[in-house]
């Protein structure tokens, strides 16, 4: 909104209302706007669901500490929400697809998230929402950003040209018109471009439909298991919240370079015109993270609930879909792709057990894996799994995984070059 009203102030030649055209200036007044939202409302919320009793219900695990959590506020997400729409309304071209999009985005897993947590709080049922009617409401989402991105015609891109003498690339070129396509990024291989197409070469002349409804198969499965890894990644005080900023932030300079024709160019990547406006949106995503941290980082004050955790997974999956990174998703989010895979693993291995031997064996003393770290003594498979014996700090659970995700963050980006 801010960004129409200066631009009518530069037409009639306000000073300094020039300064509202560039990304930068509007990102870095998203990100202290949603600094700001987040640390000043942060409070007023947390007293506000504390007056309601919305307090946190804790199973008796044998986890450290744990039990000191019972009663701490939830469905803190809501502070993350409006920390990430306020700003981004306020300083992003609400005409952009792309912006659309992730405002959509916000709202839709915001209003699942808050159900759930709703369904947990105030129905005193402990299991929430049930397992299929939140993944009904994930890939209607995904089917609607696939479907949007497939049908919009402002969702355009210009695909990278390599000029190559043997196997050194002189320079990239880019294609004069843009234009609809199904191609991604890839990481670790010359021609970093691959084509959903290539997949269903088999289709003849319906290759194309076929290769766009691939792309949209892809999209929900990319949101589905992103929103539901940061889900489980929620369990320790400040952990998914640190992990998202720094996703975020790798986010925000992978839009930047993809919408940037020089850095386009540097990184041999394509070019996606428009996706700079997702720079403020990245902006206020960081923010608000941030923001919440005031709040969340170890001891609690606040948990983000699933109003939280699932937006901020959807957020991500879906961002990283628009700017063509869905393939990097497995190097960026490693944090929550590792925990996914720690309840999928003591789940199947559990019941295998239990089917084969008639008792039910673990792999992890606990998952999600930060649990297991939680824990004291040996895991169930003790040839796999022996250490730590020791509890190890919340604490610093919690810093070594954001270690890990900044490694991750970097290496992601570093990928681009690395072919």
């Amino acid at each position: 909104m801010l960004y129409y009203l200066f631009n009518y102030l530069d037409q009639i030649d306000l000073p300094g209302a020039g300064m509202f055209k560039y990304v930068s200036f509007r990102s870095g007044l998203a990100l202290i706007l949603s600094l700001f939202i987040s640390t000043a409302i942060g409070r007023r919320i947390i007293d506000k669901l504390q007056l309601l009793q919305i307090g946190e219900t804790i199973r008796d695990l044998g986890l450290e500490g744990q039990m000191s959590k019972k009663g701490t506020p939830t469905m803190g997400g809501i502070i993350i929400i409006i920390a990430i729409l306020i700003p981004t309304l306020l300083c992003a071209k609400l005409t952009n697809v792309y912006v659309l999009l992730m405002l959509v985005t916000t709202v839709w897993l915001g209003v699942l998230g808050f159900a759930d947590d709703y369904i947990k709080v105030f129905l005193k049922n402990k299991e929430g929402m049930h397992g299929k009617f939140k993944i009904v409401g994930q890939v209607g989402l995904g089917l609607i950003v696939g479907l949007v991105l497939y049908m919009s015609p402002d969702v355009v891109i210009k695909e990278n040209m390599e000029v190559r003498h043997g196997d050194v690339i002189e320079e990239v070129h880019y294609q004069t018109i843009e234009q609809k396509s199904t191609k991604t990024t890839i990481p670790f291989v010359k021609n970093n471009n691959f084509d959903y197409a290539q997949l269903v070469s088999w289709a003849g002349e319906y290759k194309e439909e076929m290769a766009w409804l691939l792309f949209v198969l892809m999209v929900i499965f990319v949101v589905t298991a992103v929103s539901n890894g940061a889900n489980l990644t929620d369990g320790l005080d400040g952990l998914a919240a640190g992990s998202s900023a720094i996703i975020g932030v790798a986010l925000g300079i992978l839009a930047y370079t993809s919408s940037h024709f020089e850095f386009a160019s540097f990184l041999n990547i394509m070019f996606i015109p428009g996706a700079e406006e997702l720079v403020v949106f990245a902006s206020a995503f960081i923010g608000a993270t941030i923001g919440f941290l005031w709040y969340n980082a170890f001891p609690a004050q606040v948990f983000m609930g699933d109003t939280g955790s699932l937006t901020l997974g959807g957020i991500i999956a879906v961002f990283a879909i628009i700017i063509r990174k869905e393939l990097l998703i497995p190097i960026l989010c490693g944090v929550f792709l590792v925990e996914n895979l720690s309840v999928i693993l003591q789940t199947f291995y559990f019941k295998y057990t239990k089917k084969k031997y008639g008792e039910g064996r673990r792999i992890f003393k606990m998952a999600p894996l930060h649990h297991h770290f939680q824990k004291q003594g040996n895991a169930g498979i003790q040839a796999l799994i022996q250490k730590p014996y020791n509890v190890v700090p919340e604490s610093k659970i919690v810093v070594r995984f954001w270690l890990i995700g900044i490694i991750l963050a970097v290496i992601t980006i570093v990928t681009l070059k690395m072919r």
